[in-house]
């Protein structure tokens, strides 16, 4: 039998012997746009993948089908010694220029080329150099010089990779990750679509640039100072649809304000005048213009930035053409078992009626289409709760509702009010919530409930939903009450601006409290190391009251991957676990996890959807949802055995009292200069004595006196070793987390408590 290797605490601290390459958390690649950011069905495009990290790049994830990649060269940036080689290489390339000119008879002199003519590209191979590098530094130089440039650390390396798409492609959004040898990086959108593509050229001098033939997407890139304009030819009469994806690419730049590319669209017309402008669509924040044109002749459109700011993540894709666009569904959803007929308002679209077929409950994606065209899609819910809809004139002579019940109505006209009357009985408490602004409809409403005789109990204008995680503007209602008596109550909707038209469409629930729960976990992307540990954040986005603790799974994980501190407490809204990987997992691989509750005595499971925790101008947080939860492993295939703790779980933490946890670890020279602290601690916890011996390693904590009684949770202890770099001094060198400890604040005891959590049997593990 082979021998085992020994376990080592985070794999002999992810050998701090070993190169500093190998110490800790190496900088994860990250992603900032890919351009273009889509391609058509059947073809092949070269896409740039910007960011930072990227160096050493092996392969592209994809997620759904008929997408495939080849990964191509890598560009990073020129910076420090390099950039001072490349300096002295071109001096020494001008030192040849003059050299060579002196030699000429003074009346035939040339004039010396730049450094940047094509002409001297074999004098600048011979001096060894290569021409990409060359073109980075005069790019580089470009940028320093213009005052409108933008020097992004983010946005510094490049990866160019070759893209192909399937004919049969179902078309719709992909997210792209590069795996590098850092690990995976963070999804990118990129989107599959039907009609003929271009890429925008760079801006002449305003001159547009022709479009031969619409319908047409045209991928661009917006760079400082740049205004994209482009010519086609229109005719009287023709149902135009020019609408710009932009921020649908890139929802949140974290250190841009405001948070995403701003773009705006202006249509001219024949004789220049403007026959258009758009800065939005209704609440999105990407333009769209849907407009009948007005005569035959060329017609330029013209895409920037509302704010003359320009990058290269402000990447977007312009439809342009007699297009099927949607604009909206009514009613917003219907019954999950029972077919629901619809009607489908937008521009170009071959029919107004469709049907949603019975399924499961949720949200799903409905379409229009012309002829082989598919429109862009309109989210519709399948609900399970008894629907109705709403009935006009219903302003003054108030609608019956029973409970529990969806109301699908919509707000017609500006000032309109929707009256509902209900029946409830003292003590029972009821919910009253509106979806509308989440299921892209401009409705922004507000709710009011008062008893039948006008005295108002409650009001709501906007509610947060953290589930609606690009939402930057929460407009829909909620209220949440427990009836005074019993009785008739009046529940009365309205726009809050006033606003109203067929658009204006909304669901509204009418029921007693429906605990539930929702889950989001973050990061989307998980890179470990061969026995390393990383801590990960699980979000509880509860409903209508539910406050029940939430029991995580792994759903078929893995071999080797260990979830701990798998638990959300009751009544606590997140909660940070920890993954560690025992042993290699091959290849990138999707995880799953899941969510288990008790409800009422019932059982309850919900799926955590992939998020990222995103960043909107300095400022606001948001959880960007992703399609998968990706999991990568670096390091040898062999076993290993990570720390664990002797101890059973949850840990009780007496306040005012001091706890022994011990961690099977044997004996490792180089962990006496171990270190470990609490990352962010539970408050009134710290870290005492750290000492490492034949036990295991072993780590002292003092509870305050003050500390929250009650309090449940996880402690993430992060390890650190202190490195001589010589003339630079010492530095603490990050190696990780130990795998988390769930733990529970008890009260004070009767005498003073010294608690040690450890088996006196137990020996490490080999």
């Amino acid at each position: 039998m082979a021998r085992r290797a020994r376990p080592t605490l985070l794999a002999v601290a992810l050998a701090v012997s070993a190169s500093p390459a190998a110490w800790g958390q190496q900088p994860e690649p990250r992603l900032g746009y890919a351009f273009p950011a889509g391609a058509q069905r059947g073809a092949e495009v070269e896409v740039t993948l910007g960011g930072q990290h990227l160096d050493r790049p092996a392969a592209v994830l994809v997620t759904g089908a008929g997408v495939s990649v080849a990964v191509g060269r890598h560009r990073e940036p020129v910076g420090g010694k390099k950039l001072q080689q490349l300096r002295q290489k071109l001096q020494q390339v001008r030192q040849a220029q003059r050299e060579a000119r002196r030699e000429q008879p003074r009346g035939q002199r040339q004039r010396m080329r730049p450094l940047d003519d094509p002409e001297l590209r074999d004098l600048i191979h011979g001096m060894g150099l290569d021409e990409v590098d060359v073109q980075a530094f005069f790019e580089l130089r470009k940028r320093r010089n213009d005052p409108l440039g933008q020097i992004n650390a983010q946005l510094s390396e490049t990866v160019t990779v070759t893209v192909q798409v399937a004919a049969d492609a179902p078309p719709g959004p992909r997210e792209l990750r590069l795996v590098t040898q850092r690990g995976v990086s963070n999804p990118i959108r990129f989107v599959v679509g039907q009609l003929p593509e271009v890429r925008a050229g760079e801006p002449r001098g305003g001159e547009p640039e022709p479009l031969h033939a619409t319908p047409v997407v045209v991928n661009g890139q917006v760079l400082p100072g740049d205004v994209d304009r482009f010519r086609f030819r229109g005719r009287a009469g023709a149902r135009l649809v020019a609408a710009v994806e932009a921020r649908g690419l890139t929802p949140y730049l974290a250190d841009a304000v405001p948070g995403w590319f701003q773009a705006t669209l202006t249509l001219y017309g024949p004789s220049g005048d403007e026959v258009a402008f758009s800065d939005d669509f209704r609440f999105h924040p990407d333009p769209t213009l849907g407009i009948s044109l007005p005569a035959d002749g060329d017609y330029v459109v013209e895409v920037k930035d509302a704010l003359f700011r320009g990058r290269e993540d402000f990447v977007y894709r312009l439809t342009l053409g007699e297009v099927p666009f949607l604009t909206g569904v009514y009613p917003l959803g219907g019954a999950a078992d029972s077919p629901t007929a619809v009607t489908l308002t937008g521009w170009n679209l071959g029919g107004d009626q469709a049907t949603v077929a019975t399924g499961l409950p949720g949200v799903l994606e409905v379409t229009g289409a012309a002829g082989d065209l598919a429109s862009n899609p309109a989210p519709f819910v399948r609900g399970a709760l008894p629907e109705v809809h709403e009935r006009e004139p219903n302003g003054e002579d108030a609608q019956a509702v029973a409970l529990p019940q969806v109301v699908n109505g919509r707000i017609d006209a500006p000032g309109d009010l929707d009256l509902f009357r209900f029946r409830g009985a003292a003590g029972e408490v009821i919910v009253a919530e509106v979806v509308a602004r989440r299921l892209q409809s401009p409705l922004d409403s507000l709710l009011v409930l008062t008893d039948a005789e006008g005295r108002m109990l409650a009001a709501n204008d906007d509610h947060e939903d953290r589930a609606a995680g690009l939402l930057t503007h929460h407009a829909d209602s909620r209220l949440e009450l427990a009836l005074p008596r019993d009785g008739t109550y009046l529940l009365r909707l309205t726009d809050a601006q006033r606003q109203g038209g067929p658009g204006h469409a909304y669901r509204l629930r009418i029921s007693r409290r429906r605990p539930d729960f929702e889950l989001r976990v973050v990061p989307s992307t998980v890179n470990l190391r061969v026995g390393q540990t990383r801590p990960i954040t699980i979000h509880a986005l509860r409903r209508d009251g539910f406050a029940g603790p939430i029991d995580l799974a792994l759903v078929e994980p893995p071999p080797g991957l260990i979830l701990s501190g798998g638990r959300i407490p009751a009544g606590a809204d997140r909660v940070r676990a920890t993954l560690t990987a025992a042993r290699g997992v091959g290849d990138p691989t999707e995880l799953r996890l899941e969510g288990r509750a008790e409800v009422d005595g019932q059982p309850l499971r919900r799926p955590a959807v992939p998020a990222d925790d995103v960043m909107q101008a300095f400022l606001n947080r948001h959880l960007v949802a992703a399609r998968a939860w990706v999991l990568a492993v670096q390091g040898r295939r062999r076993g290993w055995a990570p720390p664990r703790l002797l101890a059973p779980t949850p840990v009780g933490l007496p306040a005012g009292g001091v706890v022994e946890l011990r961690f099977s670890v044997p004996p490792a020279p180089e962990l006496a200069a171990l270190k470990l602290a609490l990352d962010a601690p539970p408050e009134g916890v710290a870290v005492g004595r750290v000492e490492h011996g034949p036990l295991g390693l072993s780590v002292r904590l003092t509870i305050d006196a003050g500390a929250a009684v009650g309090l449940e949770g996880n402690l993430i202890l992060a390890a650190s070793v202190e490195r001589d770099l010589g003339e630079r001094g010492r530095r603490a060198v990050p190696l990780g987390t130990l795998p988390a400890v769930p733990f529970r604040i008890e009260p004070a005891p009767a005498t003073p408590a010294r608690r040690a959590w450890f088996a006196p049997r137990a020996t490490p593990v080999r």
